[in-house]
């Protein structure tokens, strides 16, 4: 059996990522809104271009308020940190119409560290000026692919440089197994059953009613 490559999808909250999940995918698999921090679970998806696959996974952003007080920002960052340290490449999403500004430049460092590939896509080009991406040149990653992910400009350009090094995938063998969904009222304890049943802090758990957002299909095995 084949190994895909994982592919995370990083950046500050409401930069796009989820929408660039989508397209990824070819799914609505990934709540999209402009509303700042939809997405707090990761999220993983295949993805196909070319006859090479991969994984996808989406992520609820690292902001601005993660100041280790235990809010929920500070446990949405740990969702991206751990996507950040599984992934075998990096997308590095950043918000084209509002620049460049401190979170970017400190995620940007954090990211030089790891030795990993990263990609800086300037998402919302749409209605910037076409110079506007450079901006990101800053950050030391390379080059921006601008991107207007909600039209889909750009990343069929982006997916062919993610998949440049990427063998071919054949023999992939899908899981085929039961599918149990977990559901109920809001704060009533799902995730917390979840984390247990997987023995990880998987999805996020937090003392307010609509905590999770996204359905997160998960693999389990006995």
């Amino acid at each position: 059996m084949s190994i895909k490559p994982v592919v995370a999808l990083i950046g500050r909250p409401n930069v796009g990522k989820s929408t660039l999940f989508n397209q990824f995918t070819k799914s609505r698999q990934a709540l999209v809104a402009d509303l700042s921090g939809l997405t707090r679970d990761r999220q993983y998806g295949d993805a196909t271009y070319e006859d090479k696959s991969f994984i996808v996974v989406d992520t609820g952003g690292i902001g601005e308020a993660d100041d280790g007080s235990g809010n929920i920002d500070d446990y949405m960052s740990e969702q991206s940190h751990t996507a950040i340290h599984e992934a075998d490449i990096i997308v590095f999403v950043v918000d084209a119409r509002a620049g460049m500004i401190g979170a970017d430049a400190e995620i940007g460092k954090f990211l030089h560290t790891l030795g990993k590939p990263v990609y800086v896509v300037a998402n919302k080009v749409d209605g910037v000026h076409e110079a506007a991406p450079a901006e990101f040149y800053a950050l030391g990653l390379g080059e921006p692919y601008p991107m207007a992910a909600s039209h889909g400009r750009g990343v069929g350009n982006l997916l062919e440089v993610l998949t440049a090094d990427m063998p071919e995938q054949e023999n992939i063998v899908e899981p085929n197994g039961l599918k149990l969904a977990i559901i109920g009222r809001p704060n009533v304890g799902k995730s917390t059953l979840v984390n247990r049943l997987l023995g990880e802090d998987r999805v996020v758990v937090f003392d307010m009613p609509g905590t999770t957002r996204d359905s997160i299909y998960i693999p389990l095995s006995a």
